[in-house]
């Protein structure tokens, strides 16, 4: 489902987490007062008595924190802040538990929904623009309009710095993923082929055709902009952040797809040696 209430604040943005900063969710999220919804967490695979658990995998893309450069929990919100700057955490940048915030967006960006309530950024004024073209929904040319100061904000942040503060704040991150319900898996992993999954959305051809989910029941839903979808079946399929790719318009998708390149070239660079 287009789900309009989330976009690309693709994974760290405002943390300055990798990719995250161009992930940056822009689109809108429920207001405050909204009931925020425990993490996903995956269901444990049952193991019979003769059958052994199966190997972890080993660590492909590892990071090296040094003891005297790792941020405390408490730090975060300043650390941020010297990278972005006062104004746009203000505006953006959702403090609370953002370590928890970041791993959870991230690893939902490469499922088929990613629940609004755990970004780790504010929502984004106006709503999800749609057209009518030869007879059919479509995604507005204005829609793109919307997020261009979030990917600008986002393109202006100094990526071997955002690098550098994600690798401080790794050991957070990879508890949080760990509590997430990944204790044997590593969380700069999962963030690396989530870049790669969101460098392989397709460019379409706009503007992109949307049809309205069918309602069940009496009661007709307040904000119809929340129950777009693809015509698409294939566009349909997407993961939730490719979906969010898609939405934001071709330049904006252009300029975070470059963006996310230059992060994760910048990740791989800065792995240690083994």
């Amino acid at each position: 489902m287009v789900r309009v209430n989330q976009s690309l604040v693709l994974l760290i943005m405002a943390g300055a987490i990798a990719a995250g900063l161009t992930l940056w969710r822009l689109g809108l999220l429920p207001g405050p007062g909204t009931e925020t919804p425990s993490a996903w967490v995956p269901e444990p695979a049952a193991v019979t008595d003769n059958e052994a658990a199966p190997p972890q995998p080993s660590v492909r893309h590892p990071v090296d924190t040094p003891w005297t450069a790792r941020l405390s929990a408490n730090e975060v919100g300043r650390a941020l802040t010297d990278l972005l700057g006062a104004k746009a955490v203000h505006t953006f940048v959702q403090i609370d538990e953002f370590p928890r915030r970041l791993v959870t967006t991230v690893d939902n960006l490469a499922r088929s929904h990613a629940p609004a309530a755990l970004w780790p950024v504010h929502p984004t004024p106006d709503r999800f623009m749609v057209a009518q073209l030869d007879g059919a929904t479509v995604i507005s040319a204005d829609n793109g309009n919307r997020y261009t100061p979030l990917v600008l904000l986002i393109e202006e942040v100094d990526s071997v710095r955002m690098v550098g503060l994600y690798i401080r704040m790794y050991p957070l991150l990879q508890r949080a993923y760990e509590e997430l319900g990944f204790p044997n898996r590593y969380f700069n992993d999962r963030l690396v082929d989530v870049i790669d999954l969101l460098l392989a959305t397709p460019e379409v051809e706009y503007p992109v055709k949307l049809q309205l989910t069918e309602v069940k029941g009496p009661i007709t839903p307040l904000r119809p902009w929340v129950r777009y979808e693809f015509a698409d079946p294939e566009l349909e399929s997407l993961s939730a952040g490719q979906k969010i790719l898609v939405r934001v318009g071709p330049v904006n998708q252009r300029r975070l797809k470059g963006k996310l390149a230059e992060i994760r070239q910048e990740l791989i660079k800065r792995a240690p040696m083994r």
